[in-house]
Parts: structure tokens; C-alpha cells; sequence
């Protein structure tokens, strides 16, 4: 019998973790995937938003703006990437200008601290490479950004540092209420818990309707973006957005954490919640927005999109954050509706949420609890007499696998051995970005795959891209 089960491995999830470890408790989480943060999690832009956009009064205005002071605060502690930037909401239509005074309203109303209007010159002052159309410009110095597979992988590491038990490929397909706790049942056994923590993203709908009469709804709203080589990293500092509209906050174009250049995300409604392929139309409206209405006289040619993707926000009807204990099912917690900016307020969500769980449950607070996450090797922050000493000491670290980022066997083994460590190609990337470059993959995937075998123990047949049923060998061609 656990004492609390969380649903879902995405940001919500590994922050409700990471908290719930500071309790003495029984946490375990399930994910159907085969890592943290291989849904929503990992396919969005990054940016740590300031908290200007969400309507007054709402639990996503509040949770955006405690969770920028958070992200803030816990970017040390938990050793995880952040560069603070800022963003510029910019207005390239004179009829249009009002609607900045709008936005900078609403974000003085919600405690966004330093926010200012910027005229043309001084916003062309700080952004030289932005069109000569713009108006004006929101200015938020409290914005950044990350990488968002980093982050959530540095909470998750912190939770099962801390005791959090993580299972993966083990999806929940019903909830069965008890008296005194629930039954979990799953693609890999059932499983009990006196409390479940629904932070499902796109199903967290499924989860909450299986237990309450007020039922709600999540669309998949998808993005797309555009990445581009790392020569075009430099074109603007801050994080760039157009005026937002009806669907979302706009288009972005923002610097990355690794010096690459995105433009995103398009935002339209599907119905189907894994549904990620991307559009030769979304896509080329992308380039479209960025050359006609963002950049000046920069072109942004074909040739230097290293990759496009495409992710889907749980877009709840209300379209607001669900951050409650159910009323019809004791115990019964949720995140659900979490969209943009859950990035920026999982933190927040996660410090509220567990708040109410500890008093519900009475849980205790551990005296041994690690805050912090160390021991990430990032050799690229190293000056060279470190790394020498790191390669004298291991040789590993001088062994480049990956050419296009200059990932080394070192990197890779470490990200395999960590807590919550990577199994697949896919966990790999995530952790040191081996397979994210110009070549995406092409020569260093079956390095990398060997690797895996090795560390895993496991045959190269077994190696797979994301889990199981993308394995990618079937077999050995040739015998020894």
C-alpha cells in the first residue's frame, strides 16, 4: 500500500514529486512512458513566462507569477539550465498598441514585479535584429527560458534522490474507489494508495471523470515550431512574442538554452491526443510570420531548420488550472488543465497542491531531505584545466560520440547511471542532447546505441528509440 500515487512522469507530475519527498510518505509515480517528460513536457519552447498574460484572479495567474519567484529561486538548487533574458511582447500595428497597455495592466494587477512599455527606439536599441515596423513592446525582465527535458528531469532526479519510487511503461486504465483508499489498475498489475495525484496532462480529463460528476474536457491544442542551426542563436537575446490572440500567446522566436534559434508554436485544436506529426502548412505560416512581421531584413533560410516538431497543451474548457482535492472522492487530487504557462508554474502548482495534501494526510516532514540536485558533469562549462583533470581521471570524458554537440562517452554514461536514468535514445538526448544536432543522429546513434547495451546490460536488439515497440534492430544480419 502506497501512500500516494502520482499519475503522469510530465513537469506537474515531477515537481509533485519532488515535493511530496520532502514527507515521510510512500510516493511512487507511474508514467506510461518510457521516461519523465517524454509527452507535453518536453515539446514546448521553454519559456519561463513572467505572469503578464493570465486573466486576474485566476489559479493560472496566481500559480504563473509564484512560479516565475520559484523557478528563480530552485535554478541553483537544482542545477538545472536557466538563463534570464527577458521577453518582449511586441506590436508591429499602431491600432493594435492598446492592447500592450492591456497586458501591462493585467500583469501589475497580478504581481508581476518591473514590467514597462517600451517605445520603438529603445526596443530596436535592444533588439536591433527586429523589424523596423515595431510599435512598441511589453518588457518583462523577469522571463527566461530553459530546456524543458533538463528541468524536468532535475526534479524527477531530486524526488527519487529523496525516496520517490518511478515506474515507467505502466499505464493506468482505471481507478477503482475503496473505503479507505483507491486501486489502481494498470498495464503492469494493480496497485494501492490511500491518495492519487491525477497530473495526467492531455488525460487527466479520463482520470478526473472516472471520479466526479462535474466532469470537464481537454482539448489537444497543438504547436508547432521550427528549429534553426546555431548561427542564427544570436539573433535576438530575449524571448520574442507577437501580440497573443484568441488561442494562445502568440507566436515566440527565442534563442535556446544550447544556442540554436526556434520559431513557435502555431496553435490550433485536434481531436486526437497523439496526434505530434507537423504541417508543410503551420510550418511555412512560421517562416512567414518571422520574415514579414519580426525580422529585419534577416532571412531565415530552409536550409538551416535542423528539425520541426510539434506538441499538444491540455487545453481544459475553462481554460484555467484545475488545482484541487476532488470533493466527490476524498484523497483524489488533481493538476489537470495544466497548459502554457505550467512550465513556468509547476512549481507553484506542485507547492500548493502538496500543501493540502500534507494537511489532509498529516504527513510529517523528513529531517534528512536533499534540496539539492549536483554532480551534473557539463563539460562545456568546463575551462580546459578541468577538463583535462576529468579526462585524466577518466578517459570516457574525452571520447566524442556526438560531433554535431560535442557529446562525449562520459556524458552518456553518466546520463544512463544517474537516478531516474535514460534506457532508450530518446532518454539519452534528453539528458546531453546526443542525436539533437545538425545531423540529428545520423552518426552517432549506433555509438550511442552500444553504449546503452553496455551500461543496460542488455542485447543492441533491445535498444530502443523511445520504449517498447520502437526497438531499432530486429535482428543480426550476419553471425560471428
Amino acid at each position: 500500500m502506497y501512500d500516494v500515487m502520482i499519475i503522469g512522469g510530465g513537469i506537474s507530475g515531477c515537481t509533485i514529486a519532488r515535493e511530496l519527498s520532502r514527507y515521510k510518505a510512500n510516493v511512487c509515480l507511474l508514467e506510461k512512458g518510457d521516461d519523465v517528460a517524454s509527452g507535453t513536457s518536453k515539446v514546448n519552447g521553454g519559456a519561463f513566462h513572467a505572469g503578464y498574460d493570465p486573466k486576474p484572479g485566476t489559479m493560472m495567474a496566481r500559480m504563473n507569477v509564484r512560479g516565475n519567484e520559484l523557478v528563480h529561486e530552485l535554478a541553483d538548487v537544482l542545477d538545472y539550465p536557466a538563463h534570464w533574458t527577458g521577453a518582449m511582447v511586441v506590436c508591429i500595428d499602431p491600432e493594435e498598441r492598446y492592447k500592450l497597455d492591456t497586458l501591462y495592466e493585467q500583469g501589475v494587477e497580478n504581481g508581476v514585479p518591473d514590467l514597462r512599455i517600451l517605445e520603438k527606439d529603445e526596443v530596436l536599441e535592444m533588439e536591433p535584429n527586429l523589424s523596423q515596423n515595431v510599435v512598441a513592446a511589453l518588457y518583462a525582465p523577469t522571463a527566461g527560458y530553459t530546456c524543458p527535458m533538463q528541468y524536468t528531469i532535475a526534479f524527477a532526479e531530486s524526488a527519487a534522490i529523496n525516496g520517490v519510487e518511478f515506474r515507467f511503461e505502466t499505464k493506468v486504465t482505471n481507478i477503482i474507489r475503496k473505503e479507505d483508499h483507491y486501486i489502481l489498475e494498470t498495464t503492469k498489475g494493480n496497485f494501492e494508495t490511500r491518495a492519487v495525484v491525477n497530473a495526467a496532462g492531455l488525460y487527466a480529463d479520463e482520470f478526473h471523470n472516472m471520479m466526479s460528476s462535474d466532469k470537464i474536457h481537454i482539448t489537444p491544442r497543438k504547436g508547432e515550431y521550427l528549429l534553426l542551426d546555431k548561427p542564427y542563436g544570436e539573433t535576438f537575446k530575449a524571448t520574442i512574442m507577437v501580440l497573443p490572440g484568441k488561442m494562445g500567446k502568440g507566436v515566440l522566436t527565442a534563442p535556446t538554452i544550447h544556442g540554436n534559434l526556434y520559431v513557435g508554436p502555431t496553435s490550433y485544436d485536434i481531436e486526437d491526443k497523439e496526434g505530434v506529426n507537423t504541417t508543410r502548412e503551420y510550418l511555412d505560416s512560421l517562416l512567414h510570420e518571422m520574415e514579414h512581421h519580426l525580422i529585419n531584413e534577416v532571412k531565415l533560410p530552409a536550409s538551416k531548420i535542423i528539425t520541426s516538431f510539434a506538441g499538444l497543451r491540455a487545453h481544459e474548457d475553462g481554460h484555467d488550472f484545475i488545482v484541487k482535492e476532488l470533493p466527490e472522492a476524498p484523497l483524489f487530487f488533481e493538476a489537470a488543465g495544466i497548459e502554457s504557462p505550467g512550465l513556468t508554474s509547476a512549481p507553484a502548482i506542485a507547492e500548493y497542491l502538496v500543501g493540502l495534501i500534507s494537511q489532509r494526510m498529516e504527513l510529517s516532514e523528513k529531517s534528512d531531505f536533499i534540496p539539492e540536485r549536483k554532480n551534473v558533469v557539463k563539460l562545456a562549462k568546463m575551462t580546459m584545466e578541468e577538463r583535462n583533470a576529468l579526462i585524466k581521471e577518466k578517459p570516457e570524458f574525452g571520447q566524442i560520440i556526438c560531433r554535431c554537440e560535442m557529446i562525449t562517452e562520459g556524458e552518456i554514461v553518466d546520463a544512463i547511471n544517474r537516478p531516474v536514468g535514460a534506457t532508450s535514445l530518446d532518454g539519452v538526448k534528453r539528458r546531453v542532447r546526443a542525436g539533437m544536432g545538425r545531423c540529428q543522429g545520423g552518426f552517432c546513434t549506433p555509438k550511442v546505441m552500444q553504449i546503452l547495451a553496455r551500461e543496460l546490460g542488455r542485447d543492441m536488439t533491445e535498444i530502443t528509440k523511445k520504449g517498447h515497440g520502437s526497438e531499432m534492430l530486429v535482428g543480426k544480419i550476419k553471425m560471428n
